[in-house]
């Protein structure tokens, strides 16, 4: 069978990239296409693998690295790439890469990590982030995001199979796109995450830092109560939080997965201040036995348990998430580590490969049965 992998762009690690390095890893000869790619980054965790971007690869890289200026042009960007060679196409997709078209031989199943956020539920929260008001400005982009819904909802009904990374985005499949699809959770590699070996008493935060993941909450939060932080990740908000972090708060920087798994195994607890699709990072950290403190909405209410692994905090300010710290100040000697490292397990890279195996070839038999390919 030949194969094919699609996923929107290859420019920086994340949570949607560890399924695609899952992927690959799985179907080894199966070229990856792409919007865009770094290939700084693709020839670090993608070494020797076949990329094919779209011709939104020939911009410079200065506008390669702000997306966001390629908006309008993407989904026909994406339709561009011809899978007539293949006999079945697996796609990536948190906006774009579901959207290609296939033959009508040609099996399409999309490993779904989201329907677009920022065309649906996520909407104003994206044109606030990015200062988006009701001038001239503000109208073009929000016809651009209509649009770009109208398109989404359109090509949603030309994928075959939809399997989705959480109970969470299945919800969302079946709202916006009227579709059914098969819960899969995503890989996270809880066999090489070490237990905790030595509690340093710091709360640990592992994030790109983006407005939308809520780093800056976490920052008033301990800001105000004096407790040990430490910020693993890089993103456009580094600087400015920097600037507004007292001396409990140490930033690390992007580092490496081994690094990561290191801070965990002397980590005192995991604080997770954002709503994600599933949360890959919530879950490494229970593998090393960490409570988690998050906010009650998203996967990670599928991965943490409210008393047992963790505490959720109910809305996104100062007040609520300081209480949910507070809890597990005063809980912190109940929280069992094994029932942490017990719970992370059912998220291994291995129960990943068997659940994705046994549904890709179950949908991709019904496939052919029911259009009779050959």
């Amino acid at each position: 069978m030949k194969i094919a992998l699609v996923h929107d762009f290859l420019n920086k690690p994340g949570g949607a990239e560890k399924v695609l390095l899952a992927l690959a890893k799985m179907y080894p000869e199966a070229p990856i296409y792409t919007l865009v790619y770094d290939p700084a980054y693709t020839s670090k965790d993608f070494p020797h693998r076949k990329i094919i971007a779209s011709s939104l690869q020939n911009y410079p890289e200065f506008i390669r690295k702000r997306l966001k200026f390629l908006l309008p042009k993407m989904s026909s960007a994406i339709e561009e790439f011809d899978f007539t060679a293949y006999d079945a196409v697996i796609s990536s997709s948190n906006s774009f890469a579901h959207g290609i078209i296939t033959t009508p031989k040609t099996f399409h199943l999309c490993y779904c990590h989201s329907p677009m956020r920022y065309a649906w539920d996520w909407s104003n929260e994206y044109l606030a982030e990015n200062n988006v008001n009701y001038g001239l400005i503000g109208f073009v982009v929000r016809s651009m995001i209509a649009k770009i819904r109208q398109w989404d909802r359109i090509v949603a009904d030309r994928v075959d199979a939809y399997v989705a990374n959480s109970i969470n985005v299945a919800g969302r499949i079946k709202k916006y796109y009227r579709l059914d699809s098969t819960v899969v959770y995503p890989p996270v590699e809880t066999e090489q995450i070490a237990p905790q070996k030595k509690n340093l008493g710091y709360y640990m935060i592992s994030s790109r830092l983006e407005p939308y993941k809520k780093v800056d909450l976490a920052v008033k939060v301990f800001n105000k109560n004096g407790l040990p932080l430490w910020i693993v990740g890089d993103g456009s908000q580094l600087e400015f939080l920097r600037s507004v972090a007292k001396d409990n708060i140490k930033f690390l920087g992007w580092q490496k997965p081994s690094s990561v798994f290191g801070y965990l195994s002397t980590a005192k607890a995991f604080v997770f201040p954002g709503e994600d699709d599933f949360g890959i990072a919530p879950v490494e950290a229970l593998a090393a036995g960490l409570p988690v403190i998050a906010h009650n909405k998203g996967g990670v209410r599928e991965t943490v348990k409210e008393g047992k692994t963790g505490f959720f905090f109910d809305e996104q300010t100062v007040e609520s998430m300081s209480e949910a710290v507070d809890k597990l100040e005063a809980n912190y000697t109940k929280i069992d580590k094994n029932l942490c490292r017990e719970s992370a397990n059912q998220f291994s890279t291995e129960n990943f490969e068997i659940n994705f195996k046994r549904i890709f070839d179950q949908k991709y038999q019904e496939f052919r049965r029911k259009y009779d390919v050959k």
